[in-house]
């Protein structure tokens, strides 16, 4: 049965996520590094009684990156700064499958999960540049096919460690001095196509069993990924017709992988603009918008299509022939994007003005707000939503004037019911899976 409850989350963004939101008159150009900025976020977001916080990542750079990706804190060094200073709002951190190691992740996890009492969740990447594969000694990036296999064993390998430890296995008995039951304290011993590890791992298990798994899947490969492996999908959408028809794809094939569909929660990406009335939200928007250039499209576009500069061309052409680019990229939205240029016939100019003043979705008054969030998770188009603020001051707008809404019409919390993530999803703590057939042998 679906919750009666949208979930919500607060992804830190800093100076924003276009290329251009950062020259808005009260944006503070360090912001994507200040931890007061994202420790009073962290605050306002758990008034609010927010789901999670989310911190989004790549690890690479070019001239055409946006400012926030240009200049921003690690995931996991932010989230564990912000564990200190918060209670109940869940952390979770992006952290990449084709540029890490299983055994590292699954310790800073952990770490993260005991440091903020059970509140880690991990959005699983599997990196789409492909000059990633420059910054870490790699000769190429893997193909995108590749990655999703990298992606499901190496979440095997984290989940494997995260139960190398049974409960009990700290047994701490001063008086006989026994530390450790070593019959609860597991090898994993994974061999297998990509990784070699051996464990367990040197840390306890974790409040939450487990930590909470996030995924971003648009393509075939990835909504396969995340419908099977993930708990939550951070997803963006243009606008509700894409998020109904992703929301039911999804959930059924959830289904068809024997999941519970209502157990695995899809959450479209937002930026709310909120004014006392619509007129004046609409002004609001319109005055970030006269911000946006040409830029903003270009840098999007790019990002599609892995980092590809599209300055060269001529703006006035037909889009470019860039298809063997975007697949081994974003796969999902180069289909999607390459569908529209098709069937409209499209120019580059045409399709980087539209990126650069494509409508922001969820502009109005309080009340408009949340009639639009009713809307979109009561007729089968999300479970919840990410807010990104694209104005200083708005997450504290939405906190104070359309959270009290959403609570008037039994559609959130009054407050925090749990202390972990997984309490906040209503999520169960995963059973661990020793026992089963899968090569395991005591450490002693």
């Amino acid at each position: 049965m679906k919750s009666n409850h949208i979930k919500l989350g607060f992804i830190l963004h800093g100076v924003g996520f276009t290329w251009n939101d950062w020259r808005h008159p009260d944006r503070d150009v360090n912001a994507s590094t200040s931890l007061r900025l994202y420790q009073e976020q962290a605050a306002t977001a758990e008034r609010g009684k927010f789901d999670f916080l989310f911190v989004a990542d790549s690890l690479s750079i070019t001239e055409r990156s946006s400012p926030h990706y240009l200049d921003r804190f690690e995931p996991v060094s932010i989230l564990s700064a912000l564990a200190a200073t918060t209670s109940h709002i869940g952390l979770v951190g992006t952290i990449t499958v084709s540029y890490s190691e299983p055994f590292n992740v699954a310790r800073q996890l952990a770490s993260l999960d005991h440091l903020s009492g059970g509140r880690a969740g991990w959005n699983v990447v599997t990196s789409w540049l492909g000059d990633t594969a420059a910054n870490f000694s790699k000769a190429d990036h893997p193909a995108h096919a590749t990655r999703y296999r990298i992606a499901a064993e190496y979440l095997d390998v984290v989940q494997g460690l995260w139960d190398s430890w049974e409960e009990g296995a700290l047994v701490g008995d001063k008086e006989s001095g026994r530390f450790l039951d070593t019959s609860k304290l597991h090898r994993l011993d994974h061999d297998s196509e990509y990784f070699r590890v051996r464990g367990p791992l040197n840390i306890k298990r974790t409040p939450q069993g487990q930590p909470v798994i996030f995924q971003a899947g648009a393509s075939e490969d990835g909504r396969n990924f995340a419908a099977q492996r993930s708990d939550a999908i951070f997803t963006l959408a243009p606008g509700f017709n894409q998020a109904a028809s992703y929301y039911a794809d999804v959930k059924a094939r959830a289904a068809g992988f024997g999941r519970d569909p209502h157990q695995l929660f899809i959450l479209p990406g937002i930026s709310p603009i909120i004014g006392d009335t619509d007129e004046q939200a609409e002004k609001l928007y319109r005055e970030l918008a006269a911000l946006e250039t040409l830029t903003t499209g270009y840098g999007l576009l790019s990002r599609i299509f892995n980092d590809h500069d599209f300055t060269s061309y001529d703006l006035d052409a037909p889009f470019p022939d860039v298809e063997h680019i975007g697949l081994n990229s974003q796969q999902g939205d180069t289909v999607r994007l390459l569908a529209e240029v098709r069937a409209e016939n499209l120019t580059l100019r045409q399709v980087v003005q539209r990126f650069s003043t494509r409508r922001r979705s969820f502009i109005g008054s309080p009340e408009t707000i949340a009639d639009e969030l009713q809307r979109w998770f009561e007729q089968g188009a999300a479970d919840g939503f990410v807010l990104f603020e694209t104005i200083p001051g708005q997450l504290e707008r939405f906190v104070d004037r359309v959270v009290p809404i959403l609570r008037e019409r039994g559609l959130f919390r009054v407050d925090y019911e749990g202390r972990t993530l997984r309490d906040h999803l209503g999520l169960g703590v995963p059973d661990n899976r020793y026992g089963e057939p899968i090569s395991r042998r005591p450490f002693a």
